[in-house]
């Protein structure tokens, strides 16, 4: 392996035995033995990729693309049929949450087996008991019997002891929507403070917008190949553009009913305009027209760090959007997401986009500090279908008379009490 990397994968191929009529009971197998007919399917076709050390990269694709597979190749809970994955240090994932908790003992012993799968002495875990109880908030029932927590509980505790194993390589699978949104925040803090120590982590996730929090890297597996990786701000929208294509081929029937009713087409997709290859969607609606204002309405590009700012936005309606939801995101000019929000993230009551229209987002105080700023815009329907996603749509920039530093300004007043020399205001 090269010095600087933790994860080396070369040329990994696993293949499955997929049966179409396989006896569950002996007497069936021998009665029936040619019925048990397979076909052997190949999920991973030869990939190849590194994870240097203290990287965070995120594994993205449709379901049955291989990324779970190649997640747990990694963990050797299953191995390649041909290839080499070669690894750095000790592991911990985030796969099977709880595996090896006995129901009928309590809590606390459950730590003591679920840590010792990772590896862990009795002393190691001895000296990180403390710091599992506090992360998972599960003290006073630690002494019951597992069967009696609820599942979310289950997976509080399960979380807490892997992601405090002190590991050097930490896989997840699709297991960060852990208990309430305090812990879940939690979570992503604690994922982050073990990543700025130098941890390598690795994540599966249908989830966007968690691996642009967390991860350096994205790699998009497609048909059990690597389509693409890079940025997670660049191999995205690439994604997103796939996926809405093949949302659009599966309800077509459906799309050509509501044009033959509507008398409406749906937005022709335009390739060749470079502000086309930063949007991606079915088209039913479409964003016309982007301002920014001033507390007085005006239209601006600067802004004084801390004022009052309105987002507008035209669309234009081609076919109804069902369940619609407008989004903003807010981004440096290279690539750090400053804040985010859409209005199922508010709370706002569900509504379908039937006609043309504008949108309006209040921002009351911005404590951006001076910069150039991008903002992405978007028109989704349901749970993430895509109707209209624009990134870097429209560019601003804040300044100040303040030199403080860092990305915000955080209210605060200062308080110097005791013996002091000179003036202090």
């Amino acid at each position: 392996m090269k010095p600087e990397n933790a994860i080396e994968v070369r040329d990994v191929r696993k293949k499955f035995k997929v049966y179409y009529d396989k006896g569950s009971q002996l007497k069936e197998r021998i009665l029936f033995r040619k019925r048990n007919r397979y076909e052997e399917r190949w999920v991973l076709n030869g990939i190849s990729f590194d994870v240097k050390k203290g990287e965070a990269i995120g594994l993205i694709g449709h379901n049955g693309c291989g990324k779970s597979t190649t997640l747990k190749l990694l963990t050797r809970i299953m191995y390649p049929d041909s290839g080499t994955i070669q690894m750095r240090g000790r592991v911990s994932s985030l796969i099977e949450l709880g595996a090896g908790f006995h129901p009928d003992m309590s809590g606390r012993e459950n730590i003591y087996t679920n840590a010792s799968i990772f590896g862990l002495t009795k002393k190691e875990i001895d000296e990180r008991m403390d710091d599992i109880i506090e992360f998972s908030e599960m003290e006073p029932y630690l002494d019951n019997p597992v069967r009696t927590y609820s599942s979310g509980m289950y997976m509080r505790l399960a979380f807490s002891v892997a992601i405090n194993v002190n590991a050097d390589i930490l896989l997840i699978d699709e297991i960060l929507a852990v208990g309430d949104i305090n812990f879940q925040a939690k979570c992503f803090n604690k994922l982050r403070e073990i990543k700025a120590e130098g941890t390598t982590i690795v994540i599966v996730s249908h989830s966007l917008g968690q691996i642009e929090q967390i991860c350096d890297r994205t790699i998009w597996i497609h048909d059990g190949k690597i389509k693409a990786e890079g940025k997670p701000r660049d191999i995205h929208p690439q994604y997103m553009d796939f996926m809405g294509q093949k949302r659009q081929e599966i309800s077509e029937k459906e799309t050509t009913r509501q044009e033959e009713k509507t008398g409406k087409k749906a937005g022709e997709r335009k390739e060749d305009s470079p502000e086309e290859k930063k949007r991606w969607g079915n088209g039913y609606a479409r964003i016309q027209r982007i301002n920014m204002l001033d507390e007085k309405g005006k239209r601006q590009k600067t802004f004084v760090t801390g004022s009052k700012i309105v987002i507008e936005m035209d669309y234009k309606v081609n076919q109804t959007v069902k369940n619609a939801v407008f989004g903003i995101g807010i981004f440096t000019k290279d690539g750090k997401q400053c804040y985010g929000t859409n209005t199922r993230i508010d709370q706002l009551a569900e509504f379908d986009l039937t006609k043309d229209g504008t949108m309006h987002i209040t921002l009351d105080k911005v404590n951006l500090l001076p910069g150039v700023y991008l903002l992405d815009v978007a028109i989704e329907s349901d749970v993430g279908n895509p109707v209209d996603y624009f990134r870097e749509a429209y560019t601003f920039e804040m300044y100040s008379a303040i030199g403080d530093v860092g990305m915000v300004r955080l209210d605060h007043q200062w308080d110097i009490r005791g013996e002091t020399e000179g003036y202090v205001d």
